[in-house]
């Protein structure tokens, strides 16, 4: 399939590029080019301006509210959002949760869950991993007892992102211990109010609190918020886990943060000298841009090779890979050429009381490199997924 020689898709990348310019506010395009963490009002203004558009669910059937886009359009869309520095939706809920119902909820689920989902008004976090249980999932041990309509869970679920901004939780909870651990793993809506249920904000190597930890102490869930069939969760584990190693690949966002690193070291210092004229430096570069070449070739014949089959396992692990490695390249290579000014922001990291000393990007290059060490480790760690490309493509 070709992207770039398509007159529908030319006209639609240039409607996505207007519709930017004339809505994009430069407090949030400058929030998601430094990497940081948009507030839950930040966010929900950006959702509310998507709304209006109708480009809240680009992959989601129309009849559920989404806009019913094929492939192409929808890698366009993303591709034009992240070279303008545009931040998605909200992702646990369009992106996940949405498809997940969507996939596997009751009609009764779909009715109550989506519409508040495609406005923005009801925020989700995801309850996956717990201590000892992040890239072994299969092993988690959060425990849900059935009693009567209800669930009763005991447990903790760690590294929650968005957690203490979410109104619900979609989880895995083990619901028997008698058989594989892939087997008794059940899906449940979990409401973040409900009686029982506590957080612990977690302060991560950036000074940020976007994750927490979450503990549950005889918190009750009706089995109305049950996602499928008990102790057939993992299923539908393995879907949303495909999703998301999908999209870690982040091609297109990896492209603009790599045209930010190209325009830093092009500007000249106090001495009129550029970092770009460092061989070194344009080495690193050159090799970067070449792997993310790979990067992005390999995605297409993924995502476009007829042959290549609508069910990615051992592919999307390949993508995860990939992405990851070349995401943490290019921001040392950005925190590399702040220089001394990187060291200075190491020390203060401490949210909004770090002073910016050096260039304007000294800054939220470092805080970028430490909140960036987390992707080789969740969505399944790098070390996992080389183990499953091993079994399933080397057949090792």
């Amino acid at each position: 399939m070709d992207l770039v020689n398509d007159p529908a898709l030319d006209a639609f990348r240039a409607e996505i590029r207007a519709f930017l310019r004339a809505n994009l506010t430069d407090d949030i395009r400058r929030k998601v080019m430094e990497g940081g963490y948009l507030s839950r009002e930040a966010h929900t203004r950006w959702h509310k301006v998507l709304q209006k558009q109708g480009w809240i669910a680009p992959a989601w059937p129309v009849e559920h509210g989404g806009c019913g886009w094929p492939l192409a359009k929808q890698y366009v869309f993303e591709q034009e959002f992240a070279l303008a520095y545009a931040p998605r939706a909200v992702i646990f809920g369009v992106e996940m949760v949405g498809p997940l119902l969507i996939e596997y909820g009751s009609a009764a689920q779909k009715a109550r869950y989506l519409p508040g989902i495609l406005s923005g008004d009801e925020w989700w976090c995801q309850g996956f991993s717990e201590p000892g249980s992040g890239s072994d999932l299969a092993s988690l041990a959060c425990r849900a007892v059935r009693d009567g309509d209800h669930y009763m869970i005991n447990g903790t679920k760690l590294w929650q992102t968005a957690a203490t901004e979410a109104d619900m939780m979609f989880g895995l909870f083990r619901t028997d211990s008698s058989g594989r651990k892939q087997q008794g793993i059940t899906v449940l809506l979990v409401p973040m109010k409900s009686k029982g249920l506590s957080l612990r904000p977690i302060t991560l190597l950036d000074g940020g609190q976007e994750v927490a930890q979450c503990f549950f102490d005889d918190v009750r869930v009706p089995v109305a918020n049950r996602v499928g069939e008990e102790n057939q969760g993992w299923g539908c584990a393995k879907f949303l886990l495909s999703i998301e190693r999908l999209g870690i690949a982040e091609v297109a966002r990896s492209s603009a943060m790599l045209n930010r690193l190209k325009g830093i070291v092009e500007q000249p210092d106090a001495h009129g000298r550029r970092l770009a004229d460092d061989p070194e430096v344009a080495n690193e570069i050159a090799e970067i841009e070449i792997d993310l070449m790979a990067l992005e070739a390999t995605e297409y014949c993924m995502l476009f090779d007829p042959a290549a089959g609508a069910d990615l396992g051992a592919e999307a692990s390949t993508l995860k890979l990939m992405g990851t490695q070349v995401q943490q390249r290019i921001s040392a290579a950005t925190m590399a050429a702040a220089g001394p000014y990187a060291q200075a922001m190491a020390s203060g990291l401490d949210g909004d009381n770090a002073s910016r000393i050096g260039p304007d990007f000294a800054e939220p290059a470092t805080r970028g490199y430490f909140n960036l060490r987390k992707i080789s480790i969740y969505g399944g760690s790098n070390e996992i997924q080389k183990n499953i490309v091993a079994k399933a493509v080397l057949g090792l």
